[in-house]
């Protein structure tokens, strides 16, 4: 069964589609079913509530989803990008 990633950034177009590309590039190349879905951090609760399993955002949480949350600043930057997509991966195995 496909697992659902909620990937956010403050607008929802940019930098939400740069995380939620390398997702869906490692995942196929880890051959796990992903479902991604981007959106604006201020529509991750309009999200949650249709189902997640994995929240990635490079913008701040400022409440508690109830589900994983991972910062994904790293894909912006570089820095820790690996260590990033290895919670990714560990969170989407389960």
């Amino acid at each position: 069964m496909a697992k659902t990633v909620i990937v956010s950034c403050g607008t929802g177009i940019a930098t939400s589609t740069v995380v939620a590309i390398a997702i869906q590039e490692a995942c196929k190349k880890e051959k796990l079913g992903v479902n991604v879905k981007q959106c604006k951090a201020a529509e991750i609760s309009i999200l949650l509530a249709e189902g997640a399993d994995l929240i990635v955002t490079t913008s701040t949480l400022r409440f508690d989803p109830g589900i994983p949350v991972i910062k994904g600043i790293a894909f912006l930057t570089g820095i820790g990008k690996d260590q990033v997509m290895a919670q990714i991966m560990d969170v989407l195995r389960k």
